[in-house]
């Protein structure tokens, strides 16, 4: 049975840090690339982050870039989103995806709410 479990959300001030983290199984990690995909209300969802499976190339939405670092750690079957300097605007649903091919799966999601 294939499971991606997000955790590390919660509240945080502006300017402060969270650490995402994503535990994935039932499926061979190492061949997929990962990404996080994040969904505000009343907005679409959209890519924030991604890594490949092979040489762990990164790319981001412009809007994180220089405060978010996406990584993975394929002995464990987790990828990560450290994130800092945190913005009200980053306040969103953060959603973990696994690529290969056609394939997709989803987490089900950790609030991430960015408030003072």
């Amino acid at each position: 049975q294939v499971q991606l479990v997000e955790s590390g959300g919660g509240l945080v001030q502006p300017g402060g840090s969270l650490r995402l983290s994503c535990a994935a199984s039932g499926f061979t990690f190492n061949n997929y690339a990962m990404s996080w995909y994040r969904q505000a209300p009343g907005k679409e969802r959209e890519l924030v982050a991604a890594i490949t499976s092979a040489s762990g190339s990164t790319t981001y939405a412009n809007s994180v870039k220089g405060r978010f670092t996406i990584s993975r750690d394929n002995a464990k079957n987790t990828v990560y989103l450290q994130m800092n300097s945190l913005k009200p605007e980053d306040t969103a649903v953060y959603y973990c995806n696994a690529k290969r091919w056609t394939q997709h799966y989803w987490g089900q999601g950790t609030q991430v709410t960015v408030s003072s």
